[in-house]
């Protein structure tokens, strides 16, 4: 067996980046609610209820057991992106496309998403 050497720098880099990403879950997780939650820019609670949310609509169903209903991350991504291409028929702002939210915004209204 062939032991590659590895320098302790490496090493601590490694630790420190793996140190972090329950953190860095974390802070996506609130960036995501913050979005989800701002009249001006994700905007959910015009048309979804979530828990915490105040004063929301009702055209859209309430968002709660998301993971449950979307296991795959993929798609729900999608659906945040454009869903008019699953649904073309939907009152859903394609928040992607309209260039409403960048990729990482929408990854982080995700993160958050799952977490109800």
């Amino acid at each position: 067996m062939t032991v590659f050497p590895c320098k302790p720098a490496l090493l601590i880099a490694l630790a420190l980046i793996a140190g972090t990403a329950p953190a860095r879950a974390q802070s996506n997780v609130a960036a995501g609610e913050k979005l989800a939650f701002d009249r001006g820019k994700g905007n959910c609670l015009t048309c979804h209820v979530i828990k915490g949310g105040d004063l929301p609509g009702t055209i859209g169903p309430e968002l709660k057991d998301i993971k449950a209903k979307y296991p795959d991350r993929d798609e729900l991504f999608a659906i945040i992106f454009d869903e008019t291409k699953r649904n073309p028929q939907t009152m859903m702002p394609p928040f992607g496309r309209n260039r409403i939210l960048t990729e990482q915004e929408i990854n982080a209204i995700v993160d958050f998403l799952q977490t109800l």
